[in-house]
């Protein structure tokens, strides 16, 4: 071997050898003193996320200021859906157990529109079997009921077969007791 050729194999070995400490230097500087307490995660994540202020209330946060709704909502349709899907975060109405702002109430076409987040197809648990839901504007078709209906002109919407039950108990066509 010449001396040229070990010239460049060391200067190749030193080349790599800085790289790979400039690479270890780097990756300990950017990476947190945290990272590794819990496994491959960083633990002041945890601590961070705690701080971060609750956006979300349950149910049972808004029936607390909301008892009439809240029979309504528990015995409808629709008891297992957030109140938060349809009227907004509850951040954004109370906060410190105070309210603090109006959430928007929806009418006319938007709360048809807000219906149709669920209501516009047919849900399909497999691929052969349709999970039995209301789809429009089949269900419109179905009724006999113009297509520019409004939901809630037929609906509840806390609980939207509880007009329709009452109409047909008044009407005969359901005995009060079922």
């Amino acid at each position: 071997m010449d001396l040229s050729y070990r010239m460049r194999l060391l200067i190749v070995l030193i080349s790599i050898g800085v790289l790979a400490g400039g690479g270890l230097v780097v990756k300990r500087l950017l990476i947190p003193d945290s990272f590794g307490v819990y496994g491959p995660y960083r633990a002041d994540a945890i601590v961070e996320a705690a701080l971060v202020p609750i956006r979300h209330g349950t149910n049972a946060s808004c029936f607390k200021c909301h008892p009439y709704e809240a029979n309504i909502h528990k015995n409808g349709r629709h008891h297992t859906i957030s109140c938060e899907f349809c009227h907004g975060t509850y951040a954004d109405h109370v906060k410190n157990g105070k309210k603090t702002g109006t959430l928007p109430v929806k009418k006319g076409k938007e709360i048809t529109t807000l219906c149709l987040r669920c209501h516009n197809t047919e849900i399909k648990a497999r691929k052969e079997k349709v999970i039995k839901t209301v789809a429009m504007p089949d269900h419109l078709k179905d009724q006999n009921v113009k297509i520019t209906h409004n939901c809630n002109q037929c609906h509840h919407v806390h609980a939207p077969l509880k007009y329709i039950i009452r109409a047909k108990q008044i009407t005969g066509l359901m005995e009060a007791g079922s």
